[in-house]
C-alpha cells in the first residue's frame, strides 16, 4: 500500500463524517485531530519522534481499545486537556506549549460514537510500515492537497501546486545554516520543501554537526499564519516532518501585516504565496507603521515586508498575481523600491489554471537584496530583469490537465545555477511550441517586440534592461511579448456581468442535467448530499 493510496483511504473516511452531519469543510480538520494522535504514536514507535511526546492518558492506546459512548466521551476528554494542559480536576498534565498549540481549541463535531469507533479502526488498519518509508509528513501533506483538490473553496482556494513549491525551491537553493521565512505561511509548503531540499543535500542531516543539526530543527524556519485552523494543520505538518521551530512552533499565529511581521527578525531567504485580495478591517488589516508606502492592497504591503525584511545579500521567490505588476500610484512606487534596494533579476509568468482559484493570473518574481556585485547597495540594484512567458499558448491546467514539474523544467534550465540570478544567460527558449505561435497584429506592434530578431519575438525567455522598463514601461513590470493571433482579446469582450451570468445560467442548466443523471443511475442521495452542499455554500435563496 503505498501513500496515495493510504491517501485516499484516509479521505474515504470523509464519508463517514458527512453521515455525522459534518461539514465539507471541516472534513480535514475534525480528521487530523484524531489523526495525528495515530501519527505520534507510529513516529514514537518507530523512534523518530523525540520531543513533544502526547502525555499519559492523552495518547493513541487510550482510544484504540474502547467503544460507545466511553470512546466518544474519552476523545472529547483527550482533546480539552490537549488543549488546556490540565485534566478535569485541574491538575497540570503536560506543559508543552507546542502540543498546546496544536490543539488549541479542539472540538470534535462527532456526535455518534459508531463513527468515532469505525475511524479508529480504519487508521489502525492502515499499514503505517509502508507509510513509514515515505514518511508520515509526507503522508499528511498528500492529504491537504487532496483537500484542495476537492474543496474549492476555504484553504483549497490559492493553494500553491507542489510542483511549482518545489521549482522555487530549486531556483533560490537554501542552505544549511540560513532562515527562511514564509511570512503568509498557510500550511507550511514552502517551509517543508526547503527543509526536504536541505535534507536531500545533507544525507537528511547526517553530514551536519550536532549543533547544525540543532539549528536546522529548532531555529532555521520561521513562518506566520493569520488563521488559527490553518495554522494547527501547518504545525501537525511541520512536526510530522521533524520540524519543531522554538517554543510557538515553526508557524506562529499572528498577522504579518500587523505587529508579528513587524517583529519577525531578518531572513536569508524568503519564500511566500501571499493571500489575494484587499485588507478588509479585522484582524487581517494592514495594521503596519513601518511599510514606506501606504496601501490596503494585501499583495504590496506584503511585497513590501518581504523586500525589507531579507538580509543583504538574501534571495526571495513570491508569487503575486498579475495586478501587482501594473498598478499605478503606490503599485508604481513599491516597484521602484523594490528595484533600487534588490536585483529583481526574474519573472516567470505562471498560466492560469494551476490555482484552485481559476483565471487567477500570477507570477513568480525572484531578487536578492542588494546588487549582483554589492550586497550592500541600496539604490539602483536591478539592471536587467528576465522573463519567462509560461502563460502564452499553453493548456488550460486543471484535474484533467495537471500542472507538473515538466511543464517546469525549460525555465529552470534557463535560470541557471546560480541561485542569486548571476548564471550567465542567453535569450531564445522555445519550448511548448513558442515558434508555431501566430503572433497576434499587436503582438509584433508592442514595444517588447520592436528592432528584435524575428525569432526572439517567439521565444519565451528574454530580457529587458531596467532603463528600458522606465522608458517604455513606466516601471509597470507587466511585460509580454508573445500573444496568439487566435487568442481571445480581453478589450473585445462583453461586460463581465453578462459573461458572469451567462457562464451561471450555463452552469445552473448542467447541474440540473447531472442531478437527473444521477437520479437515473440510482445514485439520487448522493445527488440529495450536493444539492445540500449547495445550500451550504449559498444559502437559501429568499
Amino acid at each position: 500500500m503505498n501513500n496515495n493510496d493510504i491517501v485516499q483511504k484516509l479521505w474515504n473516511l470523509c464519508d463517514v463524517l458527512r453521515d455525522d452531519g459534518i461539514n465539507y469543510s471541516d472534513y480535514v480538520t475534525e480528521l487530523v485531530l484524531l489523526l495525528f494522535i495515530k501519527m505520534v504514536h507510529e513516529n514514537t514507535e518507530a523512534g523518530t519522534l523525540q520531543k513533544h511526546p502526547l502525555p499519559e492518558g492523552c495518547r493513541w492506546s487510550d482510544l484504540n481499545g474502547k467503544s460507545g459512548i466511553n470512546l466518544l466521551d474519552d476523545y472529547k476528554r483527550i482533546l480539552l486537556t490537549l488543549s488546556t494542559g490540565k485534566d478535569g480536576d485541574g491538575n497540570i498534565v503536560h506543559e508543552d506549549p507546542l502540543i498546546s498549540a496544536v490543539y488549541a481549541d479542539a472540538q470534535t463535531r462527532l456526535r455518534e460514537p459508531r463513527h468515532l469507533e469505525q475511524m479508529v479502526k480504519t487508521l489502525d488498519q492502515i499499514d503505517w510500515f509502508s507509510a513509514q518509508k515515505d514518511g508520515l509528513g509526507d503522508l499528511y501533506e498528500g492529504l491537504l492537497q487532496k483537500n484542495a483538490n476537492e474543496t474549492k473553496s476555504g484553504a483549497g482556494q490559492y493553494f500553491t501546486p507542489r510542483a511549482l513549491i518545489n521549482s522555487m525551491v530549486r531556483c533560490i537553493q537554501p542552505q544549511p545554516g540560513e532562515v527562511i521565512q514564509d511570512p503568509a505561511a498557510g500550511t507550511a509548503g514552502f517551509l517543508i520543501a526547503a527543509d526536504q531540499y536541505i535534507k536531500e543535500q545533507t544525507d537528511d542531516l547526517f553530514d551536519l554537526t550536532a549543533k547544525q543539526q540543532a539549528f536546522q530543527k529548532s531555529q532555521a524556519f520561521v513562518g506566520i499564519e493569520l488563521v488559527p485552523g490553518t495554522r494547527r494543520l501547518a504545525l501537525m505538518n511541520c512536526l510530522l516532518h521533524g520540524m519543531e521551530g522554538d517554543d510557538e512552533g515553526v508557524v506562529h499565529l499572528g498577522n504579518a501585516l500587523g505587529q508579528a511581521g513587524a517583529s519577525l527578525a531578518k531572513a536569508d531567504i524568503i519564500l511566500a504565496n501571499p493571500p489575494f485580495g484587499t485588507a478588509k478591517g479585522g484582524e487581517a488589516s494592514i495594521t503596519r507603521d513601518d511599510l514606506t508606502y501606504k496601501t490596503s492592497n494585501k499583495q504590496l504591503a506584503f511585497l513590501q515586508h518581504i523586500y525589507r525584511n531579507l538580509k543583504p545579500g538574501g534571495r526571495a521567490a513570491v508569487v503575486l498575481p498579475d495586478n501587482v505588476l501594473f498598478e499605478a500610484g503606490v503599485g508604481t512606487e513599491v516597484r521602484r523600491d523594490l528595484m533600487h534596494k534588490c536585483n529583481l533579476h526574474t519573472i516567470l509568468r505562471l498560466p492560469t489554471g494551476i490555482f484552485y482559484a481559476q483565471g487567477v493570473k500570477t507570477n513568480v518574481l525572484l531578487f536578492t537584496k542588494g546588487s549582483a556585485k554589492d550586497k550592500l547597495q541600496e539604490e539602483n540594484c536591478t539592471e536587467n530583469v528576465w522573463v519567462y512567458d509560461l502563460r502564452t499558448n499553453m493548456p488550460s491546467f486543471g484535474k484533467r490537465t495537471p500542472f507538473g514539474e515538466q511543464h517546469l523544467k525549460p525555465f529552470e534550465e534557463v535560470y541557471g545555477k546560480q541561485a542569486d540570478g548571476t548564471s550567465k544567460r542567453n535569450e531564445g527558449e522555445w519550448s511548448f511550441g513558442a515558434e508555431e505561435i501566430d503572433l497576434a497584429p499587436e503582438a509584433k506592434k508592442a514595444d517588447e517586440n520592436q528592432d528584435v530578431d524575428e525569432r526572439l519575438t517567439h521565444s519565451r525567455w528574454r530580457c529587458f534592461t531596467r532603463e528600458w522598463i522606465a522608458e517604455h514601461k513606466g516601471d509597470s513590470l507587466d511585460i509580454s511579448w508573445l500573444k496568439d493571433a487566435d487568442s481571445v482579446d480581453a478589450a473585445n469582450l462583453p461586460e463581465p456581468s453578462v459573461l458572469a451570468a451567462e457562464a451561471m445560467g450555463e452552469l445552473v442548466q448542467a447541474l440540473g442535467e447531472l442531478d437527473g443523471l444521477m437520479r437515473e443511475l440510482g445514485a439520487g442521495d448522493e445527488a440529495d448530499a450536493q444539492k445540500t452542499l449547495l445550500k451550504e455554500f449559498f444559502g437559501e435563496v429568499q
